[in-house]
């Protein structure tokens, strides 16, 4: 669908602004209604026929086709929730009313009122006794048998891939409904929903490149946040015991088909609990979520079958190494042996990075993609996590997991770093690799260190890219399948 001027309209385009203009002439600008009164929609007339038959009822919606010839023609009204069949006929409507119908085009919005009956084939109709012509559609939709196919356009008119493709609607109205699903277990286990803060000063909570931006009145440079994580933290050094937000996220990253610049963030964080006590809720969140969608223990993604049945495998991330390269990197204490075997790996790695940088990067390499049921990754080292709480058993590694499924990250949480002054050295390893051009590096938040210094209680925190979940749940390829506009380069 083109944004054409009236100078270079296509001819089926000037036939339609003729139209509307005809219809301004005698008065009936259907741009001047503001209201129509609907009492019913497609899908609760079909499902409860036996109340409706013929009795008036009132819809709206959008002509989708149009069939018949002479007295008689028939056409299908598209709602919010489905399709109906409208039944015109020239002796009901009258000669001049079923005149100007005979003008709709495909796309146009109507209001009908009528009776709901039954055809002689068995479709359920509505006998139109009255048609209101409620907006005219300037623009041609692609016709029914090879719709709106081409992925860049269906993205960027995605109010048009809505009204052409079911499908795509039925994916965002699951979105919906497992966010609300996702709400309700959290609600139900004493989790209070908070808002916080999309600017900040400094962009932490993860490692990612972050969108800066200007605030003109304070004239300083502010940030779009890349995490929820470090304000919900302060909300339990301020009392609160849990806490959750779900809401969106920016990274000025690259993009595929799992990464979208902006996307949905769910954080939890739960006071007085750990990881283990995050993996556990983890697992029942998703197997709560396939039960009550679909009432089972596993979905299908790209035809495979995915159990959500727990318990979900534990493994931690240097024993997977082990598991896929040979290489233990578990029993190597010298750098420049680590960097040998890394060289043996085929690793692109700097000399910056140390020995659990190494294995976090043999990982990514190695066997992330293979893991494919559910698989919570523990153990992470402690290099790359620098706001997790050290395992004191092996002070080289975190209470920490990450959920694969199907190769990709699901979730990340651990037992939260409490102690201001490891955090505050944390910070400045940190601030070192910032320094020597890692532009992902955490910055240095001198409040969370006061806020640490006011006192964190032992705390289990969790993060879950909810667009890679709905994804699963709905067996989409693409983040861009569930997200309903997408970033994208400007038209051309």
């Amino acid at each position: 669908m083109s944004q054409d001027t009236n100078e270079n309209l296509s001819e089926v385009l000037q036939v339609r602004r003729d139209k509307l203009s005809d219809l301004q002439e005698k008065g009936k600008d259907p741009f001047r209604i503001t209201k129509y009164h609907v009492d019913n929609n497609s899908k609760n007339i079909e499902d409860h026929f036996e109340e409706y038959e013929e009795k008036m009822v009132s819809i709206a919606g959008r002509v989708m086709s149009k069939r018949g010839q002479g007295k008689v023609s028939f056409y299908d009204l598209q709602d919010s929730v489905g399709r109906i069949q409208m039944f015109l006929k020239k002796d009901t409507l009258g000669e001049e009313a079923y005149a100007e119908i005979k003008t709709l085009d495909i796309g146009d919005i109507v209001g009908v009122k009528g009776e709901a009956f039954k055809t002689k084939t068995g479709q359920i109709s509505i006998r139109v006794k009255e048609l209101t012509l409620l907006t005219k559609s300037l623009q041609v939709l692609p016709e029914k048998f090879h719709g709106l196919k081409d992925p860049d356009l269906r993205y960027r008119q995605r109010y048009v891939d809505l009204i052409v493709n079911r499908e795509v609607k039925d994916v965002f109205v699951m979105k919906s409904l497992i966010q609300k699903n996702i709400r309700n277990f959290l609600d139900d286990r004493g989790f209070l929903e908070v808002e916080t803060p999309v600017l900040s000063n400094l962009a932490g909570g993860a490692s990612a490149r972050p969108f800066m931006t200007h605030h003109n009145a304070l004239d300083i440079p502010m940030y779009l946040r890349i995490a929820l994580e470090l304000p919900l933290k302060r909300l339990i050094v301020g009392g609160f015991d849990k806490v959750y937000e779900m809401s969106r996220v920016f990274r000025n990253e690259g993009m595929d088909a799992t990464h979208n610049p902006e996307f949905t963030m769910l954080e939890t964080y739960e006071a007085y609990a750990n990881y283990e006590d995050v993996m556990k809720m983890v697992e029942e969140l998703f197997h709560y979520l396939v039960t009550k969608l679909y009432n089972k223990d596993s979905v299908i993604y790209q035809e495979r079958e995915i159990s959500l049945k727990a318990p979900f495998r534990r493994a931690r991330m240097v024993d997977l190494v082990k598991e896929h390269t040979g290489v233990d990197f578990d029993s190597i204490v010298d750098i420049e042996e680590a960097y040998k075997k890394a060289d043996d790996l085929k690793l692109e790695y700097t000399k910056n990075d140390r020995i659990g940088d190494l294995i976090n990067i043999a990982f990514e390499q190695y066997v992330e993609e293979k893991l494919i049921q559910p698989t919570f990754v523990t153990h992470h080292p402690i290099e790359i996590s620098p706001l997790a709480k050290k395992d004191y058993s092996d002070p080289r590694y975190t209470e920490r997991f990450e959920l694969f499924i199907n190769g990709k990250e699901f979730a990340n949480a651990f037992s939260e770093l409490n102690d201001p002054i490891d955090q505050k050295e944390r910070f400045v390893a940190q601030v070192e690799k910032k320094n020597s051009g890692d532009d992902e590096a955490h910055p240095y938040d001198e409040d969370f260190i006061n806020a640490l210094e006011v006192g964190l209680p032992p705390t289990g925190g969790l993060g879950i890219g909810i667009d890679r979940l709905i994804m699963l749940f709905t067996d989409q390829r693409s983040i861009r399948d569930v997200i309903l506009f997408p970033t994208m380069k400007p038209g051309v």
